[in-house]
């Protein structure tokens, strides 16, 4: 199962634009956790803390738990508003999960058995494409990472999504047979076949 980013609330009691103005200058963010069969949680977290996860990227589609006065609350974010002049943060919006909630998360990409690859013994250079891919899963059976097993791969090869194994459950978000990665030829190989191959045009 997938460990989430941790991002720490409290329970927020007021309600109303003056208690969300006065979140803001003690350098909080009002937001509220909503859905999985359960009544909406008006939280404020730390400006700073979700500032740094916006930061890091795909904040969307990333699960989180995010722990309300220390109890956990899985979910994933539904939208963040910003400040239309300095574009920071002034509310967000998580969706409670449940186990068979289905939504979309960038899965980690691990390659194994690189000694096993002829190509990559011969000196050729593993290209990495896509270093997650966006699946469509279930909360309940969320992956650590997908892997793709280098074994018998020769230089040239180039891997597609169609080669790798999904968990259970799981399928990508684009529908077209996307590349992964390819194991590429050195450069001195690539300069050796250039020239057998003008060889065998002049013959």
């Amino acid at each position: 199962m997938a460990e989430a980013p941790v991002l720490e609330a409290a329970a927020r009691t007021e309600s109303g634009k003056g208690a969300a103005r006065r979140a803001r200058q003690a350098g909080l963010v009002p937001g509220v956790i909503y859905g999985g069969g359960a009544e909406p949680q008006s939280i404020n977290v730390k400006h700073n803390e979700l500032l740094k996860m916006l930061k890091a990227g795909k904040f969307l589609s990333k699960l989180l738990n995010v722990k309300v006065d220390g109890a956990d609350n899985r979910v994933i974010c539904r939208g963040v508003q910003r400040d239309v002049v300095k574009d920071l943060p002034t509310h967000v919006d998580f969706l409670r999960l449940t186990e068979k909630t289905r939504i979309n998360l960038h899965i980690p990409v691990e390659f194994i058995n690189h000694a096993a690859a002829p190509g990559i013994k011969r000196g050729g250079v593993l290209t990495v494409v896509r270093q997650d891919v966006e699946l469509v899963v279930t909360a309940g059976n969320i992956p650590d990472h997908i892997t793709v097993d280098l074994t018998g791969r020769q230089i040239n090869d180039t891997i597609h999504i169609s080669d790798v194994d999904l968990p259970k459950g799981a399928k990508p978000t684009i529908e077209r047979d996307f590349v992964i990665a390819n194991i590429q030829a050195p450069s001195g190989l690539k300069s050796a076949e250039a020239e057998e191959a003008e060889e065998a045009a002049e013959e």
